[in-house]
C-alpha cells in the first residue's frame, strides 16, 4: 500500500461500510446487473410465516441450494390492522428480512401487491378497508386507489429509507404491483382495465430505478413486465418482445385444506419444468414456495386452509431440507449456472429430433462455444437421441431434460436423482421425559392439565353488546378480530304446535353451534369429514336443522357462528357473505306453524369471553384454572399445561391428536388453529406416484385416512431458553376433545436413502447432532425399488455394504464416489450402474 496504516484502515472500512449502487436493466434474454448478463433462480420465503430467529438459517439454506434471490409478499393486513396504525415489529420486520437477504449475498424481489392471495386470510387486505364507506376493492374506485397508494408509498419509502433498492446498494432488484389480476379482470369490465392502467401509473410515480412486474397480466401497460404463474411456464410469452420471460410462481406443491390429503409434487417433475423453461428462453424462475412455513395466529385463509403451509417446498415447514427435492434442485441450479452465458448471450436453435423430443443448441458466435439441451416431453417413452450428427447418443428418460456440456457430455438430467432422500420422523427425546407424568390410561405418560370453562352466561341468556333487526355479515361485525360471532334472539311462544319444533338455519358458514335455552342442540360445518356435506366450489353455505323443545314463554336462541379463514381469491371475493347473513333462521312446527326469525331483533357479541379476558396469556390472571375433574369431550373448554423445553436444536412440534377443533398458544404466542378430527378421505392417494406427465394439484396425493394436520409447529424462539424453566401450552377446545395424548416432539431425520448413478458423488447427511448408526441396505449394481423397499437387482458388487459402512458409520455425513473403482469391481463392461443406500440416523 502507498498510504499510511491508520488512514488506510479508515479508508478500507469506509469502503466496506458503503454498498455500491447496482444498475438493473433487462432485455429479452437476461437480467442485466451492473452490465453482467444473468438468469435468476429465486425462491419465495414469507417473513410472517416464520420467525426472525429462523430467517438467517432459511436464507442461508436457500443460498446453499443455489438460489440467487429471495422473493416475498408484503402483507397489508398485519402491517396496518387498523387504519393508520402500523406494525413492523418481530416477524413483521420486512426491512430486517431484506437486510439478512443482502448479508447472505442474495438479491431480493419485493412483491407489494398489496393484494397477495397467498392462501392468506382475506388475501392480505385489512378488514377496515372493506368496511370503509363507498369503497370497492381492486377496481377503478377512487377511495380504494387512494388507500392502496398510501400503503404502497409507505412501503416504498421504508425501503428507500433503509436503502434496500439495488440502485441504493441494496438487494431489491424487482418490485411487483397487483397480483394475478388478469385471472379475474374480465369480471370487473372496463373499470378493471382502467384500474390496471392506474396501478402501472401509480407504481412508476414511486420513482424507483428497478423494473416493475405484474404477474398474470397479459395487458400489463409499459413499462410493466408481465410474468407467469403456474406449474409450467415454458410456453409463456410476455406481451412485449423486449421483455424478459419471467416465472414469478413455480408452484413446488400445493396448499392443503382441512379434511384434505397431502399434496406432493416430485423433484423430477419440478426440475423438468424449470429446465424446459430455461431451454425455451426463460430468464427468471421463482419457486413458490421455497419455504412455506406456518400460518400462525389466524392468518390462514381459504376458507378451510390448514395451519401448516408446508407446500411441499424444498425447505419444509420447520426449515429442514426436503430431500431429495432440495438437493436435486441444487444440482439443477449448478447446471443452469454452468450454462448461463449460453442462455443470455448465445444464439439458439431448437429443432424436433422426433415426436415429443426437441434439441436446443446454444452457440456463442464469437468463440464457437456451444451447449445443448435435449427434452423429452413424452410421458411414457424413453429415447436415445443425438445432438450432433455422428455424435454420441444420449439416453433421455420420459418427461425429462438433459443438459449436455459442449453438446458432447451429459452434466444433468432432470429424471436422474443423484441426491439423498430423507424420511423425517417426529420423536420424543428420552431426556425430555421430565415433561410427562404417569396419567390416565394405565400409566401412560401424560402432561398434567388444568382447565376452565368458556364463560357463556351472558350469551346463553341472549345478552350481547349491540343489536340489529337483521342478520349481519360476520366479517363486517367482527372486523375479523375473532373467528367467532354470537347471534342471539328471543321468542315468546305459547303455541303448542311449536313445543317440539325444528330450528332451521341457512348460513354462509363456516361453522355453527346452536344453543336453545342454554343447551347445545348441535353443531354443523361447511365441510364435513363424514362426507355428508361437501363444498361446491367456493360456496361454503350450508343448512343446519335440529329438533328443539321450546318452553311456554320466552325462549333464548344463541347461535355461535365461526369462520375458518376468510376467502382470499376470486373476483369480488371480498364481498362474499360470511356467517348467517344472506341466510335465514326459522322455527318449523307441526303442520304449517312456522316462525321466521330472520328479521327479529338480534343481539350480537363479537368473540369469546375467554378471548377478551386473554385466557391464552399465562400471565393474565383472569382465568380460574382448576386441576380437579379435568373434563374431556366437552365443547367450549380451555385447557392449560406446562412443559420443559425439548433438548437439542431440532424443530419442535406439539402432537394434538385426541383434541377436536380450536386454537393453541405457547407462552402466549399463537401457533394457529388446530383440527385433528378433520380426516382426509380414505381413497385417492397414490403411494407409487408416476410423476411423468403434466402435474395438477390433485395428482400424487398422500396421507389418506389420516388427520389433515396432527402436528403443529412451535418455534424454538417461543420457548424458554432455560431448559429447567417451564413453558405454558393453552388450548381453546371448541367442539370437545381429550388432552391426555398431547405431547411435544422434535422433528429430525430418521432414515436417509441415497440413489445415485455411476459417475456421481452420493452425499448422506443426518440433521443436528445425529450420526449414521446403521446401513440397512447398500447395493452398487442395478438395485431395484425405492426408499424403504430396496432390493438387490440382477448384479451387484458384493462388498457394497462393507464399503458404505466404512465410509459412513458414526459420522454426521459422508460422501461416496459412485464408481466401479470405489467398490472394487469392474467387469460389467459398458453398463451404467447405480448405488442405492438406506441408512439410519440417531
Amino acid at each position: 500500500m502507498s498510504f499510511g496504516g491508520s488512514l488506510g484502515l479508515f479508508l478500507l472500512c469506509s469502503c466496506l461500510a458503503v454498498a455500491a449502487a447496482i444498475k438493473i436493466e433487462y432485455d429479452a434474454k437476461a437480467i442485466i446487473i451492473d452490465g453482467q448478463r444473468k438468469v435468476i433462480n429465486a425462491g419465495s420465503i414469507h417473513y410472517p410465516r416464520s420467525t426472525p430467529e429462523m430467517w438467517p438459517d432459511l436464507i442461508q439454506k436457500a443460498k446453499d441450494g443455489g438460489l440467487d434471490a429471495i422473493d416475498t409478499y408484503i402483507f397489508w393486513d398485519v402491517h396496518e390492522p387498523q387504519r393508520r396504525e402500523y406494525n413492523f415489529a418481530g416477524n413483521l420486520d420486512f426491512v430486517k428480512f431484506f437486510k439478512i437477504i443482502q448479508d447472505a449475498g442474495l438479491y431480493g424481489i419485493l412483491r407489494i401487491g398489496p393484494y397477495v392471495c397467498a392462501e392468506w386470510n382475506y388475501g392480505g387486505f385489512p378488514l377496515w378497508l372493506h368496511n370503509t364507506p363507498g369503497i370497492e376493492l381492486r377496481t377503478n374506485n377512487e377511495i380504494y386507489e387512494n388507500e392502496m397508494q398510501i400503503f404502497t408509498t409507505k412501503i416504498i419509502n421504508m425501503c428507500k429509507e433503509a436503502k434496500l433498492f439495488a440502485s441504493q446498494g441494496g438487494p431489491i432488484i424487482l418490485a411487483q404491483i397487483e397480483n394475478e389480476y388478469g385471472n379475474i379482470m374480465e369480471k370487473y369490465g372496463e373499470a378493471g382495465k382502467e384500474y390496471i392502467k392506474w396501478c402501472a401509473k401509480m407504481a412508476v410515480a414511486q420513482n424507483i430505478s428497478e423494473p416493475w412486474i405484474m404477474c398474470q397480466q397479459s395487458d400489463a401497460p409499459s413499462p410493466m413486465i408481465d410474468t407467469c404463474n403456474g406449474f409450467y411456464c415454458d410456453q409463456f410469452k410476455p406481451n412485449s418482445p423486449k421483455s424478459p420471460k419471467m416465472w414469478t410462481e413455480n408452484w413446488t406443491g400445493w396448499f392443503k385444506l382441512w379434511g384434505g390429503k397431502d399434496p406432493y409434487r416430485s423433484a423430477e417433475d419440478l426440475a423438468f419444468s424449470v429446465a424446459r423453461f430455461f431451454q425455451l428462453g426463460g430468464v427468471l424462475n421463482n419457486y413458490y414456495m421455497y419455504h412455506g412455513g406456518t400460518n400462525f395466529g389466524r392468518t390462514a385463509g381459504g376458507p378451510y386452509i390448514v395451519t401448516s403451509y408446508d407446500y411441499h417446498a424444498p425447505l419444509d415447514e420447520y426449515g429442514n431440507l426436503n430431500q431429495p427435492k432440495w438437493g436435486h434442485l441444487k444440482q439443477l441450479h449448478a447446471a443452469i449456472k454452468q450454462a448461463e452465458q449460453f442462455f443470455t448471450s448465445a444464439t439458439e436453435e431448437t429443432k424436433n429430433l422426433m415426436k415429443n423430443v426437441a434439441m436446443t443448441k446454444f452457440t456463442i458466435n464469437a468463440t464457437g462455444e456451444k451447449f445443448c439441451m435435449l427434452s423429452n416431453v413424452d410421458n411414457l417413452s424413453n429415447v436415445r437421441a443425438r445432438v450432433e450428427e455422428g455424435g454420441d447418443e444420449f439416453f433421455v428418460p420420459a418427461w425429462s431434460v438433459t443438459f449436455v456440456q459442449n453438446c458432447s457430455k451429459e452434466v444433468y438430467n432432470t429424471a436422474k436423482v443423484n441426491t439423498q432422500s430423507s424420511v423425517m420422523v417426529k420423536k420424543q427425546n428420552d431426556e425430555d421425559e421430565g415433561n410427562y407424568n404417569n396419567g390416565v390410561g394405565g400409566g401412560a405418560k401424560t402432561l398434567s392439565w388444568m382447565w376452565t370453562a368458556e364463560p357463556m352466561e351472558d350469551t346463553l341468556n341472549g345478552r350481547g353488546t349491540f343489536k340489529a333487526s337483521q342478520l349481519l355479515d360476520q366479517k363486517d361485525a367482527t372486523f375479523d378480530t375473532s373467528d367467532y360471532l354470537w347471534y342471539m334472539t328471543t321468542i315468546d311462544t305459547k303455541n303448542a304446535s311449536l313445543s317440539n319444533a325444528t330450528l332451521r338455519v341457512i348460513t354462509n358458514g363456516h361453522a355453527l353451534h346452536a344453543y336453545v335455552n342454554g343447551k347445545l342442540i348441535g353443531s354443523r360445518f361447511s365441510k364435513q369429514a363424514d362426507g355428508q356435506q361437501t363444498v361446491n366450489g367456493d360456496d361454503y353455505s350450508f343448512i343446519f336443522e335440529k329438533p328443539v323443545s321450546l318452553i311456554s314463554g320466552y325462549n333464548v336462541i344463541s347461535l355461535l357462528s365461526a369462520t375458518i379463514g376468510l376467502a382470499n381469491y376470486g373476483a369480488f371475493y371480498d364481498s362474499k357473505p360470511t356467517g348467517i347473513v344472506g341466510g335465514s333462521v326459522t322455527l318449523i312446527g307441526n303442520g304449517n306453524a312456522t316462525i321466521d326469525l330472520t328479521t327479529n331483533q338480534w343481539s350480537y357479541k363479537v368473540g369469546l369471553n375467554g378471548e377478551s379476558k386473554q385466557f391464552h396469556d399465562p400471565n393474565s390472571g383472569n382465568a380460574n384454572w382448576s386441576s380437579s375433574n379435568v373434563p374431556q369431550n366437552i365443547p367450549m373448554t380451555w385447557y392449560k399445561t406446562t412443559f420443559k423445553t425439548p433438548s437439542g436444536k431440532e424443530p419442535v412440534v406439539v402432537d394434538l391428536l385426541g383434541m377436536g377443533k380450536g386454537h393453541a398458544w405457547v407462552n402466549g404466542n399463537s401457533i394457529g388453529r388446530y383440527w385433528p378430527t378433520q380426516i382426509a378421505e380414505n381413497k385417492g392417494c397414490d403411494a407409487q406416484c408416476n410423476y411423468r406427465g403434466s402435474y395438477s394439484d390433485g395428482k400424487c396425493r398422500t396421507n389418506c385416512g389420516n388427520p389433515s394436520q396432527r402436528w403443529y409447529h412451535v418455534p424454538r424462539s417461543y420457548l424458554n431458553t432455560d431448559q429447567n424453566g417451564d413453558n405454558t401450552l393453552i388450548l381453546f377446545e371448541e367442539v370437545g376433545g381429550a388432552p391426555w395424548n398431547v405431547s411435544f416432539q422434535v422433528v429430525t431425520v430418521g432414515t436417509v436413502c441415497g440413489n445415485a448413478y455411476e459417475g456421481n458423488n452420493l452425499e448422506l447427511h443426518c440433521q443436528g447432532d445425529g450420526r449414521i448408526s446403521e446401513i440397512q441396505f447398500a447395493s452398487f449394481g442395478d438395485p431395484q425399488g425405492t426408499c424403504g423397499s430396496f432390493k438387490i437387482g440382477n448384479y451387484e458388487a458384493t462388498q457394497s455394504i462393507a464399503v458404505v459402512e466404512r465410509l459412513c458409520i458414526g459420522r454426521p455425513s459422508c460422501g461416496v464416489n459412485v464408481s466401479q473403482s470405489t467398490f472394487g469391481f469392474n467387469s460389467w463392461g459398458n453398463l451404467t450402474s447405480r448405488l442405492a443406500v438406506q441408512a439410519v440416523c440417531e
